[in-house]
């Protein structure tokens, strides 16, 4: 996580951006007393809204919490995909 000021962040946009974009870090960028912004990749954005979309519903976090503990317990199994 990388946290600056507003005037620092002026001074340097391009690093941060880059900072952000290409090392998946997250920009706080401090407004003044309680107050800022937070700058994350657009690809950290969609997974984040991925995963709030899957576990909005009661019964996707069931059966993603089940998934999860058959694999963390060795019960998975793999299959291979059909060429066509």
């Amino acid at each position: 996580m990388i946290v600056t000021n507003i005037s620092d962040f002026r001074k340097d946009i391009k690093s941060y951006f880059d900072r952000v974009a290409i090392n998946f870090e997250t920009l706080i960028i401090n407004r003044g007393k309680d107050s800022g912004i937070v700058v994350i990749s657009l690809e950290e954005y969609n997974s984040l809204i991925t995963t709030n979309y899957e576990l909005s519903n009661r019964t996707n976090e069931s059966r993603l919490d089940s998934a999860i503990d058959k694999f963390k317990n060795g019960n998975s199994f793999s299959k291979d995909l059909i060429d066509e």
